[in-house]
């Protein structure tokens, strides 16, 4: 939020600037700050043919300009990251005037890089991602780039690091989000994984792929959920079933997780069904080239246009999960079948072949964006490491 030149602060003038109450309407809002009523009409109007006040919501900030008699000269109120809805009074104190639009944003846009480490205070991706001082949302990207080659759940050990180069936007210096991971280099479990991202040339679209330019994109995801799933039980032709007590087949991999997360398809598919299926509870069933078919039992809900016949995309939400059926508590029980019969997912996972590589004819020029972002990588850690000359002044001056 800024002040803006056609507005005169003056003595009689009076600057707000706070965050959405809770049940707050732009209404009582308004009011609450002693608005004339026909401005505080006016102003809702006005925001109504661009915006919809039932969206207003609770701790946005906001920031209002009145004079010290009820007159409004501007409220701007932050719709999301991106946008702002903004309210001005054109014609001054003769009113009448109040024009409204949702404006986008100026944002800045910074290359930043962080080295993040898995430790026994911070045994998870995000933990470690938080402690580097960024949000959960760069590590749910980057889990999503090695989505195909690294269980974030059952690889990571303490001394495990990641060193991702990113964009990171800002508007008036407050953060606002993400743009592309860059690049990024990632010791798990003893091995090194790395990803760069490239434009094919061919069709201007941008991908990720490891350091000899093949693809990190493999026909399955290693889980069907987003983000460190945790196995309850595994595949297994004689277990104990937990409600039934007998011995039997367990054709799947039951992974816990809190009721509504979010369910993913594993490859690009077909739905075969979504619906109830007995002890399976809400099931989806999805078939896939080369033979494969998954299945996704106990849900509690479906996703947006899941339905037979329908096209889905690798990553595309199917389901959430649920306890649905014969189910002692909320969690997936995601199966795999190929050729018509029943195999372990998680060792077809693993067996994957590493994914398409780029074209000889662009391989030189992917080497040498890879070095370049990885020259960019070292040297921004470099800067972001080395002390700034206030602070060396300010420890020089505490000794």
């Amino acid at each position: 939020m800024r002040s803006h030149a056609d507005v005169r602060l003056t003595s009689e003038i009076e600057l707000i600037e706070a965050r959405v109450p809770r049940h707050a309407t732009l209404d009582t809002l308004l009011r609450a700050h002693h608005l004339q009523d026909g401005f505080v009409a006016g102003a809702v109007a006005a925001a109504r043919a661009v915006f919809d006040p039932r969206q207003l919501r609770a701790d946005r900030p906001y920031r209002l300009v009145r004079t010290i008699d009820g007159l409004l000269r501007e409220f701007e109120y932050q719709i999301d990251t991106d946008r702002f809805l903004r309210i001005v009074n054109r014609l001054g104190d003769a009113g009448g005037g109040l024009d409204a639009e949702v404006l986008a944003y100026e944002k800045q846009t910074d290359i930043v890089a962080i080295d993040a480490k898995i430790d026994g205070d911070h045994p998870s991706l995000i933990a470690a991602i938080d402690e580097s001082g960024e949000h959960v949302q760069l590590a749910m990207a980057l889990a999503e780039i090695f989505s195909g080659t690294v269980d974030f759940e059952s690889d990571l050990q303490p001394g495990d690091s990641f060193r991702v180069l990113f964009e990171k936007r800002s508007h008036d210096g407050a953060f606002s989000d993400y743009g592309a991971i860059l690049g990024a280099a990632i010791d798990v479990d003893g091995r090194r994984h790395q990803a760069f991202r490239w434009i094919d040339p061919g069709n201007g679209k941008p991908s990720y792929y490891d350091e000899n330019g093949r693809s990190l994109k493999r026909f399955f995801l290693r889980s069907p959920l987003r983000f460190e799933p945790r196995i309850t039980s595994g595949f297994s032709r004689r277990r104990l079933h937990p409600i039934d007590r007998v011995y039997r087949a367990h054709l799947g991999v039951d992974y816990g997780a809190p009721t509504g997360s979010a369910v993913v398809a594993v490859a690009n598919g077909v739905v075969v069904s979504a619906n109830y299926s007995g002890a399976g509870g809400n099931m989806v069933h999805l078939k896939h080239p080369g033979g494969f078919e998954t299945y996704y039992l106990h849900l509690s809900g479906f996703g947006k246009g899941i339905r037979p016949g329908a096209r889905v995309e690798q990553g595309q939400v199917i389901g959430r999960v649920g306890s649905t059926g014969a189910a002692t508590g909320p969690h997936l029980d995601y199966r795999l079948k190929q050729a018509g019969v029943f195999v372990n997912p998680l060792a077809t996972h693993s067996r994957q072949a590493p994914g398409e590589p780029i074209p000889a004819s662009h391989l030189a020029a992917f080497r040498s964006s890879r070095d370049a972002l990885l020259a960019q990588l070292s040297s921004t850690l470099l800067a972001d490491a080395a002390p700034r000359p206030d602070a060396a002044r300010a420890r020089a001056a505490d000794k």
